[in-house]
Protein backbone atom coordinates (compact mmCIF):
# COMPACT_ATOMS: atom_id res chain seq x y z
CA UNK A 1 0.00 0.00 0.00
CA UNK A 2 1.24 3.48 -0.87
CA UNK A 3 2.03 5.94 1.90
CA UNK A 4 0.01 8.53 0.01
CA UNK A 5 -3.49 7.16 0.35
CA UNK A 6 -5.42 4.67 2.42
CA UNK A 7 -8.40 2.54 1.37
CA UNK A 8 -11.82 3.07 2.92
CA UNK A 9 -10.79 5.81 5.34
CA UNK A 10 -13.61 8.04 6.54
CA UNK A 11 -12.42 11.59 5.86
CA UNK A 12 -12.38 13.73 8.97
CA UNK A 13 -12.76 10.90 11.48
CA UNK A 14 -11.48 11.65 14.99
CA UNK A 15 -8.26 9.98 15.99
CA UNK A 16 -8.67 7.23 18.56
CA UNK A 17 -6.41 7.21 21.63
CA UNK A 18 -3.70 5.02 20.06
CA UNK A 19 -3.63 7.28 16.98
CA UNK A 20 -3.43 10.39 19.18
CA UNK A 21 -0.34 8.94 20.87
CA UNK A 22 1.14 8.13 17.45
CA UNK A 23 0.45 11.66 16.17
CA UNK A 24 2.37 13.16 19.09
CA UNK A 25 5.13 10.58 18.55
CA UNK A 26 5.47 11.73 14.93
CA UNK A 27 6.03 15.30 16.12
CA UNK A 28 8.52 14.30 18.84
CA UNK A 29 10.46 11.91 16.54
CA UNK A 30 10.53 14.62 13.86
CA UNK A 31 12.21 17.07 16.23
CA UNK A 32 14.67 14.45 17.46
CA UNK A 33 15.50 13.38 13.91
CA UNK A 34 15.87 16.95 12.67
CA UNK A 35 18.04 18.21 15.53
CA UNK A 36 19.95 15.10 16.61
CA UNK A 37 20.35 13.11 13.39
CA UNK A 38 19.94 15.71 10.65
CA UNK A 39 17.07 13.86 8.99
CA UNK A 40 13.35 13.20 9.18
CA UNK A 41 11.65 9.93 10.09
CA UNK A 42 9.85 8.04 7.34
CA UNK A 43 6.43 6.37 7.50
CA UNK A 44 7.83 2.89 8.14
CA UNK A 45 10.03 4.11 11.03
CA UNK A 46 7.10 5.67 12.87
CA UNK A 47 5.05 2.50 13.48
CA UNK A 48 2.04 3.78 11.55
CA UNK A 49 1.24 0.61 9.59
CA UNK A 50 -2.41 -0.37 10.01
CA UNK A 51 -3.46 3.18 10.92
CA UNK A 52 -4.98 4.39 7.66
CA UNK A 53 -6.02 7.74 9.15
CA UNK A 54 -2.39 8.86 8.80
CA UNK A 55 -2.67 8.40 5.03
CA UNK A 56 -5.63 10.79 4.71
CA UNK A 57 -4.97 14.32 3.56
CA UNK A 58 -5.67 16.37 6.68
CA UNK A 59 -5.07 19.96 7.78
CA UNK A 60 -2.81 20.27 10.81
CA UNK A 61 -1.26 22.91 13.04
CA UNK A 62 1.68 22.15 15.32
CA UNK A 63 2.25 24.37 18.36
CA UNK A 64 5.36 24.35 20.53
CA UNK A 65 5.56 25.69 24.10
CA UNK A 66 8.64 26.08 26.27
CA UNK A 67 8.26 26.98 29.93
CA UNK A 68 4.58 27.69 29.31
CA UNK A 69 5.37 30.25 26.59
CA UNK A 70 4.59 29.96 22.90
CA UNK A 71 7.72 28.97 20.99
CA UNK A 72 6.28 28.33 17.53
CA UNK A 73 3.03 27.58 15.73
CA UNK A 74 2.70 26.72 12.05
CA UNK A 75 0.10 24.83 10.06
CA UNK A 76 -2.29 24.68 7.15
CA UNK A 77 -6.04 25.28 7.11
CA UNK A 78 -6.47 23.18 3.99
CA UNK A 79 -5.44 19.51 3.74
CA UNK A 80 -2.33 19.53 1.54
CA UNK A 81 -0.67 16.20 2.30
CA UNK A 82 -1.22 12.95 4.23
CA UNK A 83 -1.68 13.47 7.97
CA UNK A 84 1.67 11.96 8.94
CA UNK A 85 3.55 14.19 6.49
CA UNK A 86 1.55 17.23 7.52
CA UNK A 87 2.48 16.67 11.17
CA UNK A 88 6.12 16.15 10.20
CA UNK A 89 6.45 19.21 7.94
CA UNK A 90 4.54 21.55 10.26
CA UNK A 91 6.60 20.39 13.25
CA UNK A 92 9.81 21.41 11.49
CA UNK A 93 8.24 24.68 10.36
CA UNK A 94 7.02 25.52 13.87
CA UNK A 95 10.49 24.78 15.26
CA UNK A 96 12.62 26.72 12.80
CA UNK A 97 10.48 28.76 10.39
CA UNK A 98 8.01 30.68 12.58
CA UNK A 99 9.40 34.17 11.96
CA UNK A 100 8.04 35.47 15.26
CA UNK A 101 10.71 33.47 17.10
CA UNK A 102 14.38 32.54 16.80
CA UNK A 103 14.80 28.97 15.55
CA UNK A 104 14.61 26.25 18.18
CA UNK A 105 17.90 24.67 19.29
CA UNK A 106 18.80 21.13 20.30
CA UNK A 107 19.14 22.21 23.92
CA UNK A 108 15.49 23.30 24.00
CA UNK A 109 14.05 19.88 23.11
CA UNK A 110 14.00 18.65 26.69
CA UNK A 111 10.87 19.96 28.36
CA UNK A 112 9.39 21.22 25.09
CA UNK A 113 5.60 20.78 25.03
CA UNK A 114 4.07 19.66 21.74
CA UNK A 115 0.51 20.26 20.61
CA UNK A 116 -0.93 18.84 17.39
CA UNK A 117 -4.28 20.21 16.19
CA UNK A 118 -6.00 18.09 13.52
CA UNK A 119 -8.58 20.29 11.78
CA UNK A 120 -11.95 19.63 10.22
CA UNK A 121 -12.59 21.20 6.80
CA UNK A 122 -13.65 24.88 7.11
CA UNK A 123 -17.27 25.78 6.38
CA UNK A 124 -18.66 29.24 5.53
CA UNK A 125 -20.20 31.29 8.33
CA UNK A 126 -22.75 33.93 7.29
CA UNK A 127 -22.83 35.75 10.63
CA UNK A 128 -19.58 36.00 12.62
CA UNK A 129 -21.63 36.42 15.79
CA UNK A 130 -22.64 32.75 15.41
CA UNK A 131 -19.03 31.70 15.99
CA UNK A 132 -18.78 29.69 19.24
CA UNK A 133 -15.81 30.53 21.46
CA UNK A 134 -13.88 27.45 22.54
CA UNK A 135 -15.47 25.17 19.95
CA UNK A 136 -14.81 26.90 16.63
CA UNK A 137 -11.65 28.02 14.99
CA UNK A 138 -12.31 31.04 12.80
CA UNK A 139 -10.93 32.39 9.54
CA UNK A 140 -11.54 35.94 8.37
CA UNK A 141 -10.85 37.18 4.86
CA UNK A 142 -11.26 40.73 3.60
CA UNK A 143 -9.75 41.65 0.23
CA UNK A 144 -6.10 40.53 0.55
CA UNK A 145 -6.21 40.45 4.38
CA UNK A 146 -6.57 37.05 6.07
CA UNK A 147 -6.21 35.73 9.61
CA UNK A 148 -7.05 32.60 11.56
CA UNK A 149 -7.35 31.55 15.19
CA UNK A 150 -7.41 27.91 16.27
CA UNK A 151 -10.38 26.98 18.50
CA UNK A 152 -8.29 26.94 21.67
CA UNK A 153 -6.84 30.46 21.24
CA UNK A 154 -9.85 32.50 22.40
CA UNK A 155 -10.44 30.23 25.37
CA UNK A 156 -6.77 30.31 26.42
CA UNK A 157 -6.74 34.12 26.17
CA UNK A 158 -10.03 34.50 28.07
CA UNK A 159 -11.65 36.32 25.13
CA UNK A 160 -15.37 36.54 24.50
CA UNK A 161 -16.81 36.44 20.96
CA UNK A 162 -16.46 40.16 20.24
CA UNK A 163 -12.91 40.39 21.61
CA UNK A 164 -11.94 37.37 19.51
CA UNK A 165 -13.32 39.02 16.37
CA UNK A 166 -11.53 42.28 17.21
CA UNK A 167 -8.24 40.44 17.76
CA UNK A 168 -8.78 38.49 14.53
CA UNK A 169 -9.18 41.81 12.71
CA UNK A 170 -5.93 43.10 14.23
CA UNK A 171 -4.11 39.89 13.33
CA UNK A 172 -5.27 40.36 9.72
CA UNK A 173 -3.72 43.84 9.71
CA UNK A 174 -7.00 45.74 10.05
CA UNK A 175 -8.41 47.92 12.80
CA UNK A 176 -10.49 46.37 15.60
CA UNK A 177 -13.72 47.01 13.66
CA UNK A 178 -12.55 45.24 10.48
CA UNK A 179 -14.72 42.19 11.21
CA UNK A 180 -17.88 44.35 10.94
CA UNK A 181 -17.28 45.28 7.30
CA UNK A 182 -20.00 43.88 5.01
CA UNK A 183 -17.43 42.42 2.59
CA UNK A 184 -15.63 40.43 5.32
CA UNK A 185 -15.99 36.67 4.85
CA UNK A 186 -15.76 34.06 7.59
CA UNK A 187 -15.30 30.32 7.88
CA UNK A 188 -15.26 28.11 10.96
CA UNK A 189 -13.69 24.76 11.70
CA UNK A 190 -13.10 22.51 14.70
CA UNK A 191 -9.92 20.82 15.86
CA UNK A 192 -8.97 17.70 17.74
CA UNK A 193 -6.22 19.08 19.96
CA UNK A 194 -3.59 16.58 21.10
CA UNK A 195 -1.12 17.43 23.88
Amino acid sequence: MSCEEGPGVKQGALLILEEQVLALRIARRTLEGYFEEGGLPEFEELGLEGHDVFLEKRAVFVTLHSGGLLRGCIGHIEPLEPLWKSIRSNTVSAAVHDNRFTPLTLGELEGLELEVSVLTPPVPLDDPLEFEVGRDGIIMELAHFRAVFLPQVAKEQGWDRQTTLEQLSRKAGLDFEGWKRPDAKFEVFQAQVLK
